[in-house]
C-alpha cells in the first residue's frame, strides 16, 4: 500500500492518487485547486467527496472503496470487466468476461457497467453499508443519476438495477482519470483486460504482446 494518498477535490480530474506526480498534474495550472495529502485513503477518500470531518469513517468492513474498469476484444467480440477493492485493510479483486450480444454492443463500457454492478452485489451480500466506485467513464455514475439517458438495453438495465439496490446500499460515485498513475484504477483496468483476453497474466511468456484493446 502507499505511504502516502493524494486527494483531489478540485482538480482537472478528481480522484485519489498515489503519486505526488500524478496528484500535480491535475491541480498545477487549475484555477480554484483543492487537494491534500493523507496517510489513509479512506480519509483521502473522504476529502474528496467533501465529508467534513473524514476522520469520523470508519477504518472497517461497513465502508468499501473500489476501482472498476472494461475491456474489450475486437477479435473475439468479449467484453471483460475488473474490480480492485479495499475494505476493512483488505484487497479483494473481482473479474470475468461475456459475450452477450446487446452488451458487446457496447465495448469497453459494457465491461465498466458490470463492473460496477458486480461491486455493487458483492457489497451488499457483505453487508456494507457503503460503497464508494472510481470509475473512469463518466456514464457509471450519470446513467444511475439520471444525468445521461438510458437509450441501450445495457444501459436500461444497469439503471433499473441501481434503483433496485439504492436503498439497501449507499452507493457513491468519484469519477478519475484513467491511465494516470492512479493504482487501483491501473489494476482494475489490467484485470479487465486480462479477463477479455487482451492481457496475459503476469509471469506468461507472452504478457508483453501489443494489446488489442482501444
Amino acid at each position: 500500500m502507499a505511504d502516502k494518498y493524494y486527494a483531489v477535490r478540485k482538480g482537472r480530474h478528481p480522484g485519489v492518487y498515489t503519486s505526488w506526480d500524478a496528484c500535480s498534474a491535475e491541480v498545477n495550472g487549475f484555477s480554484g485547486a483543492e487537494y491534500k495529502s493523507f496517510r489513509t485513503r479512506t480519509e483521502a477518500a473522504a476529502f474528496v467527496r467533501g465529508d467534513e470531518d473524514p476522520t469520523l469513517l470508519p477504518e472497517d468492513d461497513s465502508l468499501a472503496e473500489a476501482w472498476v474498469d472494461g475491456s474489450f476484444n475486437p477479435a473475439t467480440a468479449v467484453f471483460g470487466w475488473g474490480a480492485y477493492i479495499c475494505c476493512g485493510g483488505e484487497t479483494f479483486e473481482l473479474s470475468g468476461s461475456d459475450w452477450e450480444p446487446e452488451m458487446a454492443s457496447m465495448r469497453n463500457v459494457a465491461g465498466e457497467i458490470t463492473a460496477s454492478e458486480e461491486t455493487i452485489r458483492w457489497a451488499i451480500a457483505r453487508g456494507i453499508r457503503t460503497v464508494v466506485i472510481y470509475h473512469d467513464y463518466e456514464g457509471i455514475a450519470k446513467w444511475c443519476t439520471g444525468e445521461w439517458k438510458t437509450n441501450k438495453e445495457g444501459t436500461i438495465r444497469y439503471k433499473a438495477f441501481y434503483e433496485s439496490v439504492k436503498d439497501r446500499l449507499n452507493i457513491q460515485f468519484v469519477k478519475v482519470k484513467g491511465h494516470s498513475g492512479n493504482a487501483g484504477n491501473d489494476r482494475a483496468d489490467r484485470l479487465a483486460k486480462i479477463a477479455a483476453g487482451v492481457e496475459e497474466p503476469a509471469g506468461h511468456k507472452e504478457d508483453e504482446k501489443p494489446k488489442a484493446d482501444e
